[in-house]
C-alpha cells in the first residue's frame, strides 16, 4: 500500500497553513494525507480573527476512524488548541506506540505563534506540551519563536541553537529541527539546523525577499513527515523541505490584501533551490565559528571527465582490471579495501600502467597517496574520506575525483567539493557491503538524476546485475557501476556484452 501520514492539526479558513498547507505539501511528495482537525479558525491574509476549538470528542472519533483503517506510518502534530487536547493526543499516541505493529514516526510542528504574530495557542500549553507530549515526540520542528517559548533560550548565535536544542532533548524529543526563517543571522541569509542521534546538521541559503510566507513552517514539517514516511533518513527530509520551501517562496504570490502563502510546487529538482551543507571552512561555517581542525584542506572544483562514464567495473584484483579494459570498459576502479596488503602499491601502479595501455579510466579507491605517486587518472573517495584525505594534493595533481553519496543531505555536501562525478548508491541491496539503512531504490534514483545530471557525469552503484541494469539506465543516469555482475558470471566476457546492451552502450 501507499504511505499513510496523519496531520492532527488545525485548519486554515483562508487555505495558506494548517491542514490545508499539511495536505498539499504531503501530495507533492506522492503520500496519502489524513487529517484529524483540531480548530476551526477563522482568518485570511490579514490575520487570525478567531480560533474555535474542536471538541475533544469530536477529535478522538476522527482518530479512532483512522486507526480502524488507515493506520500512519508518520504523524506530524500541529496546533493543539488547548490542555485538553494535548492530553488526548499525547494518550493516542503513547498507545499507538506501545500497540501498533510498526509504531508511528511523530513529528511535532508547535505551532504557537502564525506567520502574522497572532498568538494560536493557550498560554497554559506549555507546561502541558512538556509533561505530555514532548516525550513521545520523535521529531520536532520549531521556528525561532516557538524555540524561545518551550526553552527560555534566546537565539543569538550557534550556541544559543546548540543549548536550545540540548534542552528539547532533554524535554524527552528523539530529534530536534529549528527552523531559521526568523533568525536573519548572518544577515541576509535563513539557517536551519537539526541535531539527530549525536550528530548535528546545519543547512543554508541567501533569504527569498518575499513577504508572501504563510505556511511555510506547517509545509516544512509536512515536507518532512511525508519523507520520513516514503524512508528518506531525517538528514535527508530536513534537507528536501528546505529545498521544497525554497521553491515555494520564488513562485509564492498573493490572493487577499495581506500575507500570501508559499506555494506548492513539487518535488525540488532544481538543485538552486537546494540550500547549502555548512561544513567548517566554508565562508558560512566561518560565520557561524565552527571549529576548523589543523589538519583542513578543503579543496573544490576537481578536473571534469568528458561524457559518461558509461558502464563502470568495480574490482578488486589486477586480472579482473585487465579483463574489463581488455574487453572494452572503458571505467574501471581497482578497490582494493585490504590498506596492509604486501602487494598494495604494486597492485595499484599496475592498474594505473593498463590504464594507459589501453585508454581505459582507472580510478583508485581510497588509496589517493599512491594514485597520486603513480600518476592515476582518478580517485573514488566515501563521504568519510572528506575529513581525512589531502584533497588539495588531490586536485594539485590533477587526477579526477569521484564521490560516494548516500542520499540526498550527501550529495549536496559532496557538491560543496565540486568533483569529477558523483555516485549515488546503494540502489539494491548488496552482499559486498553492509549498507542498512542506506537503500536508495529506483524512485530516489529518478530524483538525483535530474538534480545532478547538468553538473556532474552521475553514477548508479550498489546490487546493480543484468536483470536490473536496463531500468536503472532508464532513469538517465549516466553511468551504471557493476561490483558482481562481471565478477561472478560464468563467462565475464559475454557480461560485459550484455550489461553494455542492457544500458545502451555501444
Amino acid at each position: 500500500m501507499s504511505k499513510v501520514v496523519w496531520s492532527i492539526a488545525g485548519s486554515d479558513s483562508g487555505g495558506g497553513a494548517g491542514i490545508q498547507a499539511d495536505l498539499k505539501a504531503m501530495h507533492s511528495f506522492g503520500v496519502q494525507g489524513c487529517t484529524a482537525i483540531t480548530a476551526l479558525t477563522a482568518q485570511n491574509s490579514l490575520g487570525v480573527e478567531s480560533l474555535n476549538a474542536v471538541s475533544t470528542d469530536v477529535i478522538e472519533a476522527q482518530l479512532l476512524a483512522l486507526e480502524s483503517d488507515m493506520k500512519a506510518s508518520v504523524i506530524k502534530i500541529g496546533m493543539l488548541a488547548n490542555v485538553q487536547q494535548i492530553q488526548l493526543i499525547a494518550e493516542h499516541i503513547s498507545r499507538y506506540k506501545q500497540s501498533w505493529e510498526t509504531p508511528p514516526t511523530v513529528v511535532y510542528d508547535p505551532v504557537a505563534i502564525a506567520t502574522s504574530g497572532d498568538a494560536l495557542t493557550e498560554e497554559d500549553t506549555v507546561d502541558a506540551l512538556k509533561t505530555h507530549l514532548l516525550p513521545l515526540v520523535d521529531v520536532i520542528t520549531p521556528n525561532t519563536h516557538e524555540t524561545q517559548l518551550l526553552t527560555g533560550v534566546y537565539l543569538i548565535g550557534p550556541d544559543a541553537v546548540r543549548e536550545a536544542a540540548e534542552k528539547l532533548r532533554a524535554f524527552g524529543v528523539q530529534s530536534v529541527v529549528i527552523k531559521g526563517g526568523h533568525w536573519d543571522y548572518p544577515k541576509g541569509y535563513c539557517i536551519d539546523y537539526c541535531w539527530h542521534q549525536d550528530e548535528e546538521y546545519w543547512l543554508g541559503n541567501e533569504s527569498i525577499n518575499t513577504p508572501h510566507t504563510h505556511g511555510t513552517g506547517c509545509s516544512l514539517s509536512s515536507v518532512i513527515a511525508a519523507s520520513l514516511a516514503k524512508g528518506y533518513p531525517l538528514k535527508d527530509a530536513f534537507i528536501l523541505g528546505k529545498a521544497y520551501i525554497n521553491a515555494g517562496l520564488k513562485s509564492a504570490v498573493r490572493y487577499g490584501e495581506g500575507i500570501g502563502p508559499v506555494a506548492h510546487t513539487a518535488f525540488p529538482h532544481n538543485i538552486v533551490d537546494y540550500p547549502q551543507v555548512i561544513e567548517a571552512g566554508s565562508w558560512l561555517g566561518d560565520e557561524l565559528e565552527f571549529y576548523v581542525p589543523d589538519n583542513y584542506n578543503y579543496a573544490a572544483g576537481f578536473a571534469p571527465i568528458e561524457g559518461d562514464l558509461g558502464l563502470y567495473a568495480v574490482v578488486d584484483t589486477i586480472d579482473w582490471v585487465e579483463l574489463c579494459l581488455k574487453h572494452d570498459v572503458k571505467t574501471v576502479q581497482l578497490r582494493i579495501k585490504d590498506a596492509d596488503s604486501p602487494t598494495l602499491e604494486q597492485d595499484i601502479a599496475k592498474a594505473i600502467e593498463l590504464g594507459n595501455t589501453y585508454g581505459g579510466r582507472v580510478f583508485i579507491n581510497d588509496h589517493w597517496q599512491l594514485a597520486i605517486k603513480h600518476g592515476a587518472y582518478g580517485v573514488h573517495l566515501g563521504q568519510e574520506d572528506l575529513n581525512v584525505a589531502d584533497l588539495n594534493a588531490i586536485k594539485q595533481a590533477g587526477l579526477r575525483l569521484g564521490l560516494s553519496t548516500h542520499g540526498f543531505y550527501e550529495m549536496l555536501r559532496a557538491h560543496n567539493y565540486r568533483p569529477s562525478y558523483l555516485a549515488f548508491g546503494a540502489i539494491y541491496p548488496t552482499t559486498t557491503k553492509d549498507m542498512t539503512g542506506q537503500i536508495q531504490g529506483l524512485e530516489k534514483l529518478r530524483h538525483f538524476v535530474p538534480l545532478m545530471k547538468s553538473e556532474y557525469p552521475t553514477v548508479a552503484i550498489g546490487g546493480i546485475d543484468l536483470g536490473r541494469a536496463s531500468e536503472v539506465a532508464d532513469t538517465g543516469v549516466g553511468s551504471v557501476a557493476v561490483v558482481r555482475a562481471i565478477t561472478e558470471a560464468k563467462s565475464p566476457e559475454q557480461a560485459i556484452v550484455n550489461l553494455k546492451q542492457a544500458i545502451g552502450e555501444p
